[in-house]
């Protein structure tokens, strides 16, 4: 299993917000930044404040993708 951030990238292209500004808006450690840049897992009250910052839901800004075993 393995989570991506890349729906939240492109939701800052959009606002015209760099991730810089996100952190300060929402109050964000840097090493949680350097997680969620890497796909790491965040706690679930890192998502809240990021949703609250950007007025949006956990789905605009996290994707579940199931690995596929081979």
């Amino acid at each position: 299993m393995a989570i991506s951030y890349n729906r939240l990238w492109k939701l800052l292209v959009d606002k015209k917000m760099s991730k810089a500004d996100l952190r300060k808006a929402a109050g964000l450690a840097p090493n949680t930044m350097t997680k969620l840049r890497r796909d790491e897992p965040v706690a679930m009250g890192v998502l809240e404040k990021i949703c609250g910052t950007l007025d949006t839901d956990f789905g605009d800004i996290v994707e579940y993708i199931k690995n596929s075993e081979v």
